[in-house]
């Protein structure tokens, strides 16, 4: 029979992986008798486990949520896991960076070695953007403010503050926007709420950092149905600008005078294949004709437009502001 020390994390390890452990199921899987069992569950609520006893014919044990944070216990696989994503919220914008360091401390300080060389092998390094180009921080509080209106199915009432962060930002007078908050999503390092707007009557994405939660929160709502098969073509769809479809709003095709090998590496979501030697069929999609012709021009070669006209005229008024924009302006009286 195993050590009591031993035994006891055994029964803690069975009572964290399911919801409802029979007794003599119990007894079986640690090779026991109920009785021990018994005495075991009472040694885990000294510590601290608030383990709950259940009736009825495999009458059993439950281990609950407490009003304190008792220590865990986990295998080696949720160990590393918990580790890695401790690494990665050192940079996830939600105002947790500090705390996720010091969990991260903490874990590293209690795993076994054998355990610490697992993660040293993941070669993971969560690098913090340049402070130029760093996304605005999103506050801890606003982060659970919002997780749980959405969780609630609670209307949720806050101020949004204008992109460039102007005056309209906290101005009493401008009336809260009012919205049935859906889904809590990321994009690119930046928090966003998924949201029916109820007074423009139509999905909207919110940025979560642009926020300020009033309370108390509105009503409870019934969930719609979003207009995209899923959250992610929803998301995805809003970010291309084009509705409800996954698609780029806008796409063409045209022959670039390079070859393939030197197009893929930077092609992205595009389409690609080879038309001779030294030239390639490119299919790309972008959110605007303009911003298109750009992503067929970043490749700097020749090219003849395919398709579709839209795309041949956006090249036609591109080289125009190109060309106005080469146009060296001529000095003043002043300056000759």
């Amino acid at each position: 029979m195993q050590k009591t020390s031993a035994r006891l994390l055994a029964l803690l390890s069975l009572l964290q992986a399911r919801r409802d452990w029979p007794g003599a199921l119990l007894a079986e899987r640690l090779e026991i008798s109920p009785r021990t069992v018994r005495r075991d569950v009472d040694r885990l609520r000294e510590l601290g486990y608030p383990i709950a006893a259940y009736k009825g014919p495999d009458g059993g044990y439950r281990l609950e949520a407490g009003a304190e944070l008792p220590p865990l216990l986990f295998d080696d696989d949720q160990a590393v896991a918990l580790a890695i994503a401790l690494q990665i919220a050192t940079t996830a914008g939600a105002g947790i960076e500090e705390s996720a360091a010091r969990a991260l401390h903490t874990v590293r300080q209690v795993m076994p070695a054998r355990l610490r060389r697992r993660i040293e092998a993941v070669h993971l390094t969560a690098v913090e953007a340049p402070a130029a180009q760093a996304n605005p921080q999103l506050e801890t509080t606003t982060l659970v403010t919002l997780s749980a209106a959405v969780r609630a199915r609670e209307v949720l009432r806050f101020d949004y503050a204008p992109a460039d962060g102007g005056a309209e930002s906290g101005n009493p007078r401008t009336p809260p926007r009012r919205v049935e908050p859906h889904h809590l999503v990321t994009w690119r390092g930046r928090w966003y709420l998924v949201a029916w707007d109820l007074d423009r009557n139509d999905w909207r994405l919110f940025r979560a950092d642009r926020i300020t939660p009033r309370i108390p929160p509105g009503p409870r709502f019934t969930p719609r149905e979003l207009p995209s098969a899923d959250l992610q073509s929803f998301v995805l769809s809003r970010f291309r600008g084009s509705g409800t479809s996954t698609d780029w709003p806008c796409r063409g095709e045209a022959i670039i005078d390079l070859p393939a090998a030197d197009i893929s590496p930077y092609l992205g979501d595009g389409l690609l294949e080879s038309a001779g030697p030294n030239r390639s069929r490119l299919s790309l999609g972008s959110w605007s004709w303009p911003g298109l012709a750009a992503a067929f021009a970043k490749f700097d070669a020749d090219i003849e437009v395919i398709g579709p006209e839209e795309l041949r005229t956006a090249f036609s008024d591109l080289a125009t502001r190109f060309a106005r924009a080469a146009i060296r302006a001529e000095p003043s009286g002043a300056d000759r």
